[in-house]
């Protein structure tokens, strides 16, 4: 099986790369943050990222720190005849990168200039939580690049980042660029 795990900084365009590969390349894209999004709502809760956070560290307590790169390869098996093979966003986690590796895969690092991400992140406004302040945006980003968790299964961007197979930087505007650069750093 070909896999690609992406993680990157908030608005860097890991889900954009997802959609890339899925559109222009035949690959089946997994968004881990839709799978815990989806069980955030299930359970009752608002979808902000607290709560993803917190169940995902529940997800890896319960099941090893790959257990969402378990998932998305479960949700995969169904289709896998059908694509050129699966890429999974966001990589939160080393024990996700760990399990890329695990099965033969890269993991993909995707990053821009916060004044740019953070552009990104106030024009989508998926919800609420992406109105915020560029003090509070670079703080939360702050916490999430390092493990505040008693143990290994809180977020850790910057150990995954230390994990990656590749850097892709995505500071610009044009898409045909960034896919350009895609396949060039992919080889596609």
């Amino acid at each position: 099986m070909k896999i690609i795990g992406i993680a990157g900084t908030n608005g860097s365009g890991k889900d954009t790369l997802g959609e890339i590969l899925a559109n222009d390349f035949g690959w089946y894209f997994v968004s881990v943050t839709d799978i815990l999004r989806a069980e955030v709502k299930k359970r009752g809760l608002p979808p902000e990222r607290k709560h993803t956070s917190q169940v995902s560290a529940e997800w890896r307590r319960e099941s090893g720190l790959g257990v969402l790169i378990d998932k998305a390869v479960e949700i995969f098996e169904a289709f896998s005849e059908q694509y050129n093979g699966l890429v999974i966003a966001s990589l939160r986690n080393p024990g996700e990168a760990d399990e890329v590796h695990k099965l033969g895969g890269q993991v993909v690092w995707v990053d821009a200039g916060p004044k740019i991400r953070y552009a990104r992140v106030e024009s989508r406004a998926r919800g609420p939580e992406d109105h915020k302040s560029y003090e509070q945006f670079l703080q939360e980003e702050q916490d999430e690049m390092h493990n505040h968790t008693a143990d290994d299964t809180g977020l850790n961007m910057a150990a995954v980042k230390a994990k990656a197979d590749i850097l892709i930087t995505n500071d610009g505007d044009s898409l045909e660029t960034f896919k350009a650069s895609i396949a060039s750093k992919l080889a596609l």
